[in-house]
C-alpha cells in the first residue's frame, strides 16, 4: 500500500545537490567580486583618504582636512581643465555617436566585402594611441598633407583655437569603430518584422530609419552615451602627446587627468591630485546618473 508523504515535507528536502551548486554558485560569483572590491572599491575610498592630506612621496606630511578640495575651488588652471574636458567631451561624444551608427548602418547591409569593412572600420580603434597622435602631428602641421590637399596655411595644434577641436576630430575617428560594435549589436538585435510590416506599409528607407530604426536603438543610445562620456571626461594620451605635457598652447588642451598627472608626478602632491581625481568621479557620477534619470529610466520602465 502507497504511503501518502505530506507536501511540506518534500518541500523541506528540495532536489538533491542544490546546495552544492548553490555553493559553487556563490564561489564564481565570490572572485569577480573580490577583484572589484580590491582593485575598484578600495582605491576609490583610498584616495578619498589621501585627499585629507599633504601627501608627499614618502607619505603623509600633515592632515590638512578639506583644504585640498578648497585649494582646487580656488585654482583656474583646474578651473580650465574642467573646462576643456567638459568642451571636449560635449563635441567629441555626439560626433563619435554619429560616426559610429553611420559605420553601424553601412556594415550592417548586405554589401561585398562586409566582414573586410567591418574589421576595416574598427581598425583605428585597435592602433596605438600614440602612434595616431604621431600621425596626426605630422599630418596636421603647418607644411603636412591636411594643409597641402584643402589648401590651408595653418599649424592646427599649436593655435589655441584650433588645438583641441583637432584632437576631438581625430579621438572621433579613432573611437567610432567601437561605437559602431555596440550599435550593430543593437541593429541586430531588432526585430526584423518590424522592417517587413514597415515595407508593407510602403514607407521608404528614410522614413524606416527614423521612425523604426532610431526609436528602437534607444537602449543602445543610451549604453553608448554613457560609455562615450566616460572615456572622454578621462582624456590624456593625446592631450599629453601633443602638447608634451604642457596642455599648450595656452592651456587649450589642458586636461583633468593631465592635471591630476601633472600634480601628482612632476609635482609630487599626491593628496591634491587624488582630489582632483575625487572631483572627476563625482563629475563622471553626476552625468552617468542624469543620463539614467533622462533615458535609462525610461528604457527600464
Amino acid at each position: 500500500m502507497a504511503i501518502a508523504v505530506p507536501k511540506r515535507r518534500l518541500g523541506r528536502i528540495g532536489r538533491p545537490g542544490a546546495g552544492r551548486e548553490a555553493l559553487v554558485g556563490y564561489g564564481f560569483v565570490a572572485v569577480p567580486m573580490a577583484v572589484f572590491l580590491l582593485f575598484f572599491i578600495y582605491p576609490m575610498g583610498y584616495a578619498v583618504y589621501i585627499s585629507r592630506y599633504d601627501w608627499g612621496i614618502l607619505g603623509p606630511l600633515s592632515n590638512l582636512g578639506w583644504k585640498n578640495y578648497s585649494t582646487l575651488y580656488h585654482d583656474t588652471l583646474f578651473r580650465r581643465a574642467i573646462k576643456n574636458t567638459l568642451e571636449y567631451t560635449a563635441w567629441v561624444v555626439p560626433a563619435q555617436m554619429a560616426l559610429g551608427l553611420l559605420l553601424a548602418i553601412v556594415v550592417n547591409q548586405k554589401i561585398r566585402f562586409r566582414t573586410f569593412f567591418r574589421g576595416a572600420f574598427y581598425f583605428p580603434s585597435l592602433a596605438s594611441s600614440a602612434a595616431i597622435a604621431a600621425i596626426a602631428l605630422y599630418v596636421l602641421n603647418i607644411n603636412g598633407l591636411f594643409n597641402k590637399i584643402f589648401g590651408f596655411n595653418k599649424a592646427w595644434f599649436f593655435d589655441s583655437k584650433t588645438a583641441l577641436p583637432a584632437i576631438t576630430g581625430i579621438n572621433a575617428w579613432t573611437t567610432s569603430g567601437t561605437m559602431m560594435l555596440f550599435y550593430l549589436a543593437a541593429l541586430q538585435a531588432i526585430p526584423t518584422d518590424v522592417y517587413e510590416a514597415a515595407a508593407i506599409d510602403g514607407a521608404g528607407p528614410w522614413r524606416t530609419f527614423w521612425k523604426i530604426t532610431f526609436p528602437l536603438l534607444k537602449p543602445g543610445h543610451f549604453f553608448v552615451a554613457v560609455v562615450s562620456i566616460i572615456g572622454a571626461m578621462k582624456v590624456f594620451d593625446q592631450m599629453y602627446i601633443i602638447s608634451r605635457g604642457t596642455g599648450g598652447p595656452d592651456y587649450a588642451t589642458y586636461s583633468i587627468v593631465l592635471d591630476i598627472y601633472n600634480t601628482a608626478i612632476k609635482d609630487a602632491r599626491l593628496g591634491l591630485a587624488a582630489a582632483m581625481g575625487v572631483v572627476l568621479f563625482v563629475v563622471i557620477f553626476t552625468l552617468t546618473i542624469l543620463q539614467w534619470l533622462f533615458f535609462g529610466r525610461q528604457e527600464a520602465a
